[in-house]
């Protein structure tokens, strides 16, 4: 699963990031946030300004995004606590970026559902296009991370890219949405399966068919 460190704070690190401020746009967007807690619970903002540090970050340097240590440092002054709670928040939840991570980030689930249903052949296709976990791909598009359940396993197995799912996946279906998202394009998010539209069976329902065109009442069949 996910290899969880921090990047080293470098003197280099430090020269890029340690003057992050929030642009005009972010700093209205971070208030906002804020003003949802009770005056002086500030503190309890912390995810989605991090979350909103962690996009500023990403749309610098055209990826997905990540959390560098001057910029959890930033946000943890912005709202007045210690940069360890903040950085506690960011280790603990896979959806912060502790490293950087390419344009758009990779995330299959390999748990037991998606497993069975072929997540090793996924990830299997994502290496094969020259993607290595945790690491970016030369040509700066790709991060790949396997993850622990992601709560679509109905129609799995499936992968999320950046902030989007892709479910009902095989190789092939894989390799559509990836040369898509690499052409500059927006494939369908969701399920890949031809006919389905959420997570319904797959070729349609096999009972209570009658509620697929209106309120059955099945009472009187009890």
């Amino acid at each position: 699963m996910a290899d969880r460190h921090i990047a080293p704070d470098t003197p280099e690190l430090r020269e890029r990031w340690g003057s992050f401020a929030w642009t005009k746009e972010n700093k209205a967007k971070a208030d906002w946030h804020i003003a949802k807690y009770p005056e002086g619970r500030d503190k309890s903002a912390v995810m989605p300004l991090l979350d909103l540090a962690q996009r500023q970050v990403g749309a610098e340097t055209d990826t997905q995004g990540w959390l560098p240590l001057p910029v959890i440092e930033y946000v943890a002054a912005y709202i007045d606590v210690p940069v360890i709670r903040v950085l506690e928040v960011a280790t603990f939840y896979m959806m912060y970026n502790l490293v950087p991570v390419g344009k758009f980030h990779v995330q299959v689930c390999g748990t037991t559902p998606c497993m069975l249903r072929g997540s090793d052949d996924i990830i299997a296709a994502c290496k094969k296009r020259g993607m290595e976990k945790g690491k970016v791909s030369e040509d700066g598009l790709w991060t790949l991370t396997e993850v622990e359940c992601m709560g679509n396993c109905a129609t799995a197995p499936m992968v999320q890219i950046n902030d989007g799912n892709y479910e009902d996946l095989t190789v092939d279906r894989l390799d559509a949405v990836l040369d898509a998202l690499a052409a500059g394009e927006q494939p369908k998010e969701g399920t890949q399966e031809p006919g389905r539209h959420t997570s319904e069976p797959s070729g349609g329902p096999t009972t209570l068919k009658e509620m697929v065109d209106a309120n059955h009442d099945y009472r009187k069949d009890w």
